[in-house]
């Protein structure tokens, strides 16, 4: 008797399963809504814009700075004229107040011309005449005429002399006094006397 039951069919050929193996990634389609590539190249430019706008602030940061220096040096090449005019007129200020403190110290240190003629007029012989007075900051110098006899005008020039060394007006004046010149005046007959008297300076007070 006939067996009813169908013999097994032959095993096919063995196919791979339908959906893919999702322990492999990297075989996995991309299926974001956004994809990472996006994000990608959208970080991307965002940072090349901010460089961007970082470059071009500084630029302008550095144009402004350049322009601000350019108007500080104009305004310095404007007054330099007149600073280098202003430099002049007090440079030569400053030498005209030395001067006049030189004149003023100078004024200061020697005696009173006046006092010193009242002075020398009381002690002047009778035969002795003064025909030049000359005075410096720290030197008197007298040249006069002496009358009298040969014999006696260089005594009485001597003793001119003399009365001028130890005469009170002039003790805290004079620090020396010197007969430099004795000559005889031919036309005249008269003796012609140069006298030099040393001041006392103000170092010497």
């Amino acid at each position: 008797m006939l067996s009813l039951k169908k013999k097994p069919e032959a095993a096919g050929p063995q196919t791979p399963s339908w959906h893919p193996n999702f322990r492999n990634y990297e075989a996995l389609p991309d299926t974001k809504v956004v994809r990472t590539a996006f994000f990608i190249n959208g970080g991307a430019v965002a940072l090349a814009l901010a460089l961007l706008i970082y470059l071009g602030v500084g630029e302008l940061d550095l144009h402004s700075l350049r322009s601000q220096a350019a108007d500080v040096q104009a305004q310095i090449d404007r007054d330099k004229s007149a600073s280098d005019a202003a430099v002049a007129k007090f440079r030569k200020f400053q030498e005209q107040e030395k001067r006049i403190k030189e004149v003023n110290d100078f004024l200061n240190a020697r005696p009173s011309v006046a006092e010193l003629l009242a002075n020398l007029s009381k002690t002047l012989p009778v035969n002795v005449a003064i025909d030049r007075f000359e005075l410096t900051q720290d030197r008197l110098t007298l040249r006069g005429t002496v009358r009298g006899s040969p014999d006696k005008a260089s005594g009485y020039a001597s003793g001119y002399v003399e009365s001028l060394r130890n005469a009170p007006e002039f003790k805290s004046l004079f620090s020396e006094v010197n007969l430099t010149n004795l000559t005889r005046v031919p036309s005249t007959g008269r003796l012609s006397i140069e006298v030099v008297i040393k001041l006392v300076t103000e170092e010497k007070k």
